[in-house]
């Protein structure tokens, strides 16, 4: 039987060894909560409030965190395979070494989070906002980026073989050769 927590307000505890896999936090308040290291795979974190809480190494395979607000978080080496992000709030979010392989972030806002060295191939970034987010020595092969903001992204040593460009805006984008793609 999963926990049932929508609606909860658990702002600013400590949340760790607690077996959230599949819990139902739709709706519920985790600012500033200690999620590091805990397992949420196939959770349901729908509308939820993640602002500045510490997920690092945190396990959200499948878990749906359509139109969540994770901006500010940290969210270090994250397994969030096959995870639904669209619409998700990650403004400044710290997603270093994360994998985001088969993730939905379509509509996601990105904008300023560092995903340096993510893994996210054939992720979904259609119509994300990537604005001056750090995508240095990530791999994005097959990933689509259809009519994304990536303007004055870090696109240093990413891998973007295959991946979909079709009306990016690739404007100021560090890394990027319009003539050639990627350098």
């Amino acid at each position: 039987m999963s926990v049932n927590l929508s609606g909860q307000d658990l702002s600013g505890q400590d949340l760790r060894g607690r077996d959230l896999a599949g819990a139902h936090l739709r709706e519920a308040n985790l600012s500033g909560s200690n999620l590091s290291g805990e397992n949420l795979s196939g959770a349901d974190l729908t509308g939820a409030n993640l602002q500045g809480a510490d997920l690092n190494g945190i396990g959200l395979e499948h878990a749906d965190l359509r139109g969540a607000d994770l901006s500010g978080a940290d969210m270090r080496d994250a397994s969030m395979f096959c995870a639904e992000l669209i619409e998700a709030k990650l403004v400044g979010t710290q997603l270093a070494g994360a994998d985001l392989s088969r993730a939905e972030l379509r509509h996601a806002d990105l904008s300023r989070a560092d995903l340096s060295q993510v893994e996210a191939g054939r992720a979904n970034l259609d119509d994300s906002d990537l604005g001056s987010a750090n995508l240095r020595g990530s791999d994005f092969r097959r990933a689509k980026f259809r009519n994304a903001n990536l303007q004055g992204a870090n696109l240093e040593d990413a891998d973007l073989r295959g991946a979909k460009l079709t009306g990016a805006n690739l404007e100021g984008a560090l890394g990027w050769r319009s003539a050639s793609g990627p350098v």
